[in-house]
């Protein structure tokens, strides 16, 4: 006899169309005979995640959160949002008797806490996991408490006050936060490559070279150049890897013939948080951009057209390119939808009509000539991790990275050209010049897509690190050494005497 499976909730995505059973009940002959589109016509968009709980039921007024309260966050925000939730009330159905999440208490949650944290058995998730756990859980119950699903809170609060950092509140006004935050680490840190161990990161663990710059042995990678040039548009605009991975062949720009950077619109159908806004390319990454569009992509996508890949079942198609607008047909209907207004999960089943013959919307393809995933693209890191550790190479990288590389080493060129700038300057045009060209950590802060500065001022921390670093370097070693060359009474010698103070 098969062992039984222990109690779990289980994350579903919605889809478009729901399959006909072979022997359907009498009751599915009652049922309305659209099947296509009747999840959209309820307000719900194709691929909102939704719970299953372990004994198969849909619960109406949970999964209203899901489906209604979180319509306007990201696709893959959501669906996070929907698995950090239902690995809270598999614990509760495991590990605490089968309770609710109506009847959840603090001891549940200090239970949850000291399982997935603390116990050897247990998953023992690192700090920001659990922060992020917590964060999830405790926004969920909040809304529930307001619509009168539970009475009680199962989080623990402490009372917070605003925070000045720099002259900046960072917490606008006093409130509630979770107290079982881990409070591991700084949020303040952030991990980030420098120009050249970016380079040596992509041409070792991308491009496939040896740490001397020649062909490695054994790498056989076809795609060399298109995961060199993801990385490379990453590491210079600072698109997060779900929004890259998103892009249009009809979006970005692909005329090499022009001079000076060239931008496109990311639309906020595909930006997290809804943070539609212009994206900046370098000369070098359109001309990157239209050979990879010329030469790999439009190889693989004929290769593909060929042997019928594309012959989907309903798929949207852009008949016009020019007009960017998709359409369906089946049984008689046609939909419209707008490329700017399509998810991720809808542009990767998008066509579009070129000379050529039809091929996906999408960017970047894969070796069949289909859409790539963001987990194909995240399995690309591991293995440019793998092959740098192989050649014994202390670098890694990671997709959040690349983007915080783009506004560390953005800010910080910013910063020391307007400083340059305003240095020429007398106090009113000083004051006209910022008027003008703004803050260079604002700027940055549009580029990135945040809401709030305060979330850019991370990186001024990195920022001092790197000052800081810099300034260290001019103290030598071995300054307390009695064996030095440059004991302490000579410290003259390395900086002014004024700097250095006097006794009173």
């Amino acid at each position: 006899m098969a062992a039984m499976r222990e109690p779990r909730w289980t994350v579903r995505l919605t889809r478009d169309e729901v399959a006909t059973p072979c022997n359907p009940m009498s009751f599915v002959g009652e049922l309305p005979r659209r099947e296509s589109g009747w999840v959209r016509d309820e307000g719900i968009e194709p691929g909102t995640p939704f719970l299953v709980s372990p004994d198969f039921t849909y619960d109406v007024e949970l999964n209203d959160y899901l489906t209604r309260q979180l319509v306007t966050q990201a696709p893959k925000t959501r669906e996070a949002i929907a698995r950090d939730l239902a690995s809270f009330l598999t614990f509760l159905s495991r590990s605490r008797g089968g309770r609710s999440w109506r009847d959840a208490t603090e001891d549940d949650h200090l239970a949850y806490l000291i399982w997935r944290r603390r116990d050897p058995s247990g998953p023992t998730v690192q700090g920001s996991t659990w922060d992020r756990e917590v964060a999830t859980v405790n926004q969920f119950y909040w809304w529930a408490v307001r619509k009168g699903y539970v009475t009680a809170h199962p989080i623990p609060q402490r009372v917070v006050s605003p925070q000045v950092i720099e002259g900046l509140y960072r917490s606008q006004k006093q409130g509630l936060r979770p107290a079982t935050y881990s409070h591991e680490g700084s949020s303040e840190v952030v991990s980030w490559l420098t120009p050249n161990s970016y380079r040596r990161w992509r041409d070792v663990g991308v491009r496939g070279f040896d740490p001397e710059g020649l062909p490695a042995d054994g790498f056989r990678g076809r795609w060399a150049a298109r995961n060199a040039l993801y990385c490379d548009l990453m590491i210079r605009t600072g698109l997060r890897i779900s929004e890259q991975s998103a892009l249009s062949v009809l979006e970005l720009p692909s005329d090499s013939s022009l001079t000076g950077y060239q931008r496109f619109w990311l639309p906020r159908a595909i930006a997290k948080g809804n943070s539609a806004r212009w994206i900046y390319l370098p000369p070098s990454l359109v001309h990157d951009v239209a050979s990879y569009l010329r030469f790999d992509r439009t190889e693989v996508v004929a290769e593909a057209r060929s042997a019928g890949r594309y012959r989907w079942r309903r798929p949207w198609v852009i008949e016009d390119p020019t007009t960017r607008l998709a359409l369906r047909r089946y049984d008689g209907l046609v939909e419209k939808m707008k490329l700017k207004e399509a998810t991720s999960g809808q542009r990767s089943e998008m066509l579009v009509e070129t000379p050529a013959g039809i091929e996906p919307v999408s960017l970047w393809v894969g070796e069949s000539g289909m859409p790539m995933s963001v987990s194909a693209w995240q399995w690309m890191f591991r293995e440019a991790n793998d092959r740098c550790k192989a050649f014994g190479l202390d670098v890694r990288c990671h997709p959040h990275a690349l983007r915080h590389s783009f506004a560390v080493i953005t800010l910080e060129q910013l910063q020391r050209g307007q400083m340059a700038a305003l240095g020429a300057l007398n106090p009113e045009q000083r004051r006209h010049y910022v008027r003008i060209f703004g803050d260079p950590l604002d700027w940055v802060r549009r580029r990135l897509g945040h809401k709030s500065i305060t979330t850019t001022m991370v990186y001024l921390h990195a920022l001092s690190e790197l000052e800081m670093t810099t300034r260290m370097a001019l103290v030598p070693s071995d300054w307390d050494d009695p064996r030095s060359n440059h004991p302490l009474e000579d410290a003259a010698t390395i900086a002014p005497r004024a700097d250095l103070g006097t006794d009173a």
